[in-house]
């Protein structure tokens, strides 16, 4: 009978019956975290072997929009020529801002004074950028330039406390899903250095040895276990948990009530229950992104949300994920966007999406949304005369967005749930160092074992702090970072 292996148990090294392989550094995933730890191993002068699941190079972030969140030092190439100036304290302070109450500082800094140069390590690795600016919000880019607003960078509270900058930096490709490009060369670039890759491989477990050192793992190819020894370390690269539902009811219950895994599949959980088995620390695990797009047309943000007793509940300029987090939070699962003929537009992701409510005067759309008498046309009231005097004292919404809503007829979009679907991935994970070393619940590195990706728990640490681009610029930066302190153990 074959024995039964899990990521919740480690296999003790004398159990081990003979070792089928054996290598300086063992990355299991070769996604955004894996091929550049892969990348900086080789580099380092290490063997190199890869374990992926699937049949196929890239993970979750080959299917993403391909943007990367980097700045600072006085700015990128694509930055400056566009004529921003971004000082490494303003990203030092956005990136603080944005990992919310748990934000690391000192993984922040590290960052912070290195992203501009990681941004050249991504073109010396033939990622390829065009260089360009395209103003406006946007989703991600719908053609090939580089530079986006990516986050709440120019929204309240984030504006208050640094000088807004654009800075999601897109791998050049005509249309959506960048991610493809970035993952096709960072994963060649790992093959062609010499990293060697098993794909459709199954990592099941770490084996440890004295003293709870993580010595290698236990890998299923072909159906069956192979033992693969680590002579320097093994690094956990294998995504987050949001293909667990079983993980995100205990962990992250909030991320149930989105509809939609943002995730190529494999993102189970596994990496970091194998590393919770060897004691490592798990934090932030009730975090997660979320989204209900809702622009563009980007003349929606103009429009204001409300709640079920017609009060607003955020700056409309902010973040579509920070947003995200209020709208899923409402009373009920009711949230409504109001718009009026001169905004009106249906967003480009969900173009179906349901109009609750239309009227010649806020006090129909009030009454066929079934709201207490008089609250939502005191809500618009309000807003319209504040708005003429380009003020939001409630909500701190940028003048540049605001609009009186007095052009009939008027409608309310439907951003109650199960009217659109919304959808998320994971932020907590593994506690690390800056380079990558699982800690233990006692702050001490755990030998031998490295994590990087959504596998740890890395800048992006707080749903409603998160932009597009910090999962990739975490994940390609830190796993640098493992990659070179594994190979250099």
């Amino acid at each position: 009978m074959q024995k039964q292996f899990s990521p919740s148990r480690p296999c003790r090294v004398e159990d081990v019956p003979h070792w089928d392989s054996e290598t300086d550094v063992v990355i299991v995933g070769f996604g955004a975290a894996g091929s550049c730890a892969a990348i900086e191993a080789r580099r380092a002068g290490a063997e190199v072997t890869i374990f992926e699941v699937a049949a196929a190079a890239g993970g979750s972030a080959a299917l993403s929009g391909g943007e990367v969140y980097v700045g600072g030092s006085g700015g990128t190439s694509a930055q400056r020529a566009a004529g921003f100036e971004d000082s490494t304290e303003d990203l030092f302070k956005y990136l603080m801002m944005a990992g919310g109450p748990g934000a690391d500082e000192a993984r922040v800094r590290v960052y912070a004074e290195n992203a501009e140069a990681h941004f050249r390590w991504l073109q010396e690795q033939g990622v390829p950028y065009k260089g360009s600016y395209l103003p406006g919000k946007w989703l991600e880019p719908l053609t090939d330039d580089t530079l986006v607003w990516s986050g709440s960078e120019q929204a309240w509270p984030f504006s208050a406390a640094a000088k807004p900058a654009p800075r999601g930096h897109t791998a050049q490709h005509d249309g959506w899903s960048a991610g493809k490009v970035l993952m096709e060369k960072l994963c060649g670039r790992a093959e062609a250095l010499g990293a060697a890759v098993h794909y459709s491989s199954r990592a099941l477990t770490l084996i440890v040895g004295k003293g709870n050192e993580v010595v290698g793992l236990v890998v299923r190819i072909d159906g069956e276990p192979r033992y693969v020894r680590a002579r320097r370390g093994v690094v956990l690269a294998a995504g987050g948990f949001i293909a667990n539902r079983d993980m995100v009811a205990r962990y992250a219950p909030g991320a149930l009530t989105c509809d939609t895994q943002v995730s190529a599949g494999n993102d189970d959980g596994s990496g970091i229950r194998m590393g919770i088995s060897v004691g490592g620390a798990a934090i932030h695990m009730d975090q997660f992104f979320a989204t209900v797009p809702y622009f563009p047309p980007e003349s929606l943000v103009k429009g204001i949300f409300v709640n079920q007793s017609g009060s607003r509940f955020i700056n409309e300029d902010a973040y579509h994920g920070r947003i995200a987090h209020y709208v899923l939070r409402q009373p009920g699962g009711h949230a409504w966007l109001l718009v009026d003929e001169g905004i009106f537009g249906r967003p480009m992701i969900h173009r179906d999406m349901t109009i609750a409510a239309v009227g010649e005067s806020w006090d129909e759309v009030e009454q066929e949304l079934g709201m207490p008498e008089g609250a939502l046309v005191h809500t618009v009231e309000e807003f319209n005369r504040l708005a003429l005097e380009g003020r939001d004292p409630y909500f701190h919404k940028s003048a540049d967005w605001l609009r009186p809503l007095t052009k009939p007829p008027f409608a309310a979009l439907s951003y109650c749930k199960g009217d659109l679907p919304s959808h998320a991935f994971t932020l907590g994970g593994l506690a690390t160092r800056t380079e990558g070393e699982v800690l233990n619940a006692d702050g001490e590195v755990i030998p031998g074992l490295y994590a990087a990706g959504r596998c740890a728990c890395g800048l992006p640490r707080w749903g409603e702090g998160y932009s597009s681009g910090m999962s990739l610029g975490d994940s390609t930066f830190f796993g640098r970072m493992a990659g070179r302190r594994a190979a250099g153990r």
